[in-house]
């Protein structure tokens, strides 16, 4: 796996896949790429505006009138994709130009959606990240070692290791992994 580097952007806990994709924003088509780029321009649209799980206070993710966000690395809680099981969380966050979470734990649903379709690194970190980085911080993610470096600050955290996780993930999906590996038959 790559080294990935990018701006932070820091969510707090318990963010949940309203949060991520409203509901009432699932008018698109997964399957066509012009509709589907829509679910980049509105992720982590459901954000309250009073700014409620954002440390800081509301910081657009995705600037008006763009599709992608400045921000490749998400910083995240405990919980992270709890609430409905919509696949349309992962795929709003990958088309938004998402690379990899770091989230302190993650709705269980939400994480085999995210690793069967390969759309980012979900990593895990014990420690509370999301009161030691601050959106907008440059990061450099090594999934392989399992670091993450605040090049902002100069610390650095340990992930847990993604284990069967990072075959999928660099397959490109579980379905690529099967084929991969000849799981099919």
């Amino acid at each position: 796996m790559a080294l990935i580097e990018g701006k932070a952007y820091v969510l707090g806990h318990d963010v949940d896949t309203d949060q991520i994709i409203p509901a009432h924003h699932l008018v698109y088509s997964l399957d066509d790429e012009s509709e589907r780029r829509e679910y980049g321009h509105l992720a982590l649209s459901g954000v309250p505006e009073s700014g409620a799980g954002l440390p800081e206070g509301k910081k657009p993710f995705v600037r008006e009138g763009y599709f992608q966000s400045d921000y490749r690395i998400l910083v995240a809680g405990r919980n992270f994709g709890c609430g409905s099981s919509r696949e349309h969380a992962p795929v709003a966050l990958h088309t938004a130009g998402v690379r990899a979470v770091v989230a302190g734990s993650y709705a269980r649903i939400f994480y085999r959606n995210t690793v069967d379709g390969a759309y980012f690194i979900p990593l895990e970190c014990r420690e509370d990240l999301v009161r030691e980085i601050r959106t907008g911080e440059n990061l450099r993610l090594d999934p392989e070692a399992g670091l993450l470096d605040n090049l902002t600050s100069g610390k650095r955290y340990r992930m847990e290791p993604l284990g069967d996780v990072a075959g999928i993930v660099e397959a490109g999906g579980i379905f690529a992994y099967a084929r991969r590996n000849k799981l099919f038959r």
